[in-house]
Parts: structure tokens; sequence; C-alpha cells
């Protein structure tokens, strides 16, 4: 394990808080006009889902935890159990549910992405900012509903269903933006 300063710290980093490995959730710096500046986190545990909050100074140090980072590619799922493969060593992996924080709702089949791993045991999921995905509903744009950038709500391949402007048609391809789950552009 190794050591890095606070200031250093930034969401996504795995750290060793009170002899428990957690990932960083949120991390905002902040410096006041007297005294030194400090860094307030959001902090969770990986093996226990416990969220902690800690306000760190910026010249302490951090211990970090070693994680092996990997790229996978999604198979299939199994009610809460997602299964994955290593493309280079044909090793498969089982990701809990919690893990995708709500984005598991945009898992296509032969998606790569980076899982993170503790000990063995999956910790985190990197997922893509951005996914291209096709509309397989889409209903027809109502004349005279053109106020203020109208939206329509379609249904993409995976079932979920997303506000697009009133152009997109069926069959299309968009980009979704995973963190926000808004309608980017058209692919």
């Amino acid at each position: 394990m190794s050591t890095m300063r606070a200031n250093q710290l930034k969401t996504g980093v795995f750290v060793l808080y009170k002899g428990q490995p957690c990932a960083v959730v949120k991390c905002e710096f902040y410096f006041p006009g007297k005294g030194s500046a400090f860094a307030r986190t959001r902090m969770k545990n990986v093996k226990t889902g416990n969220v902690y909050e800690y306000t760190f100074k910026s010249a302490e140090m951090v211990e970090t935890v070693d994680v092996d980072t990997v790229e996978l590619q999604y198979l299939y799922s199994d009610g809460d159990i997602y299964y994955f493969m290593n493309p280079q060593t044909y090793d498969q992996f089982e990701v809990d549910k919690p893990l995708f924080e709500g984005k598991e709702k945009y898992l296509l089949a032969e998606m790569k992405m980076f899982v993170s791993f503790y000990e063995g045991k999956p910790i985190g999921v990197r997922f893509p900012l951005k996914v291209t995905v096709k509309v397989t509903e889409a209903s027809d744009a109502v004349a005279g509903n053109t106020v203020n950038a109208p939206k329509k709500t379609v249904t993409i391949e995976t079932g979920v269903e997303v506000m697009v402007p009133l152009f997109i048609k069926q069959g299309e391809t968009i980009i979704i933006d995973t963190a926000t789950d808004e309608y980017v552009s058209r692919a």
C-alpha cells in the first residue's frame, strides 16, 4: 500500500479509512482565507457499504488501497448477479448489482468496462460515461406540441424509457449520458 497527500484525493480513488478499504464517492476542496486548505470527502466502505464523511487537512497523508482494475466484457445477468469475462484469459467473474449504482439498466451484450478488484473480490465498476443504444419504440410527434424544446418518451433496446427530442424516430441510434440519464445526440 502507498500513501498520497489529501490534496491529491479525487472521486474514484480507493483509500484505507479506519482500517477498511473505502471508495471516495465525493471530494470537495476548500481554501479558506484564514488557515490551511482541507478536503471534505464522502467515502463508501467497499465491504460493508457504509458511508463515511471525513475532512482531511490538505497536507495530511492518506493510505491508498492497492486495487487491480481489469477490462471485462459483459456476458449476461441472472437476477442481481451480472457475469463478466476477461477477453484475454476467458476467466469469468460475478459482479453484484449494487456496484453498478443504478447504471445496470444500460448494460448491452458484449459491452466492455473496467472492474476494480480488492483481494480478488469486485469492489467497483467504472461504467462508460456515454452509451450508444437503438430506439425500439417511439411515438410520432404531435402537431402543435412545439413550445420550449419539447420532448417525448422513447424506449431503448435495454427496455429503459428516455426523454428525447421530438425528431427521434424508431430504429434510430442515439447516445445517452449514463450519469444524468439524458439524451445527448444521435449516433
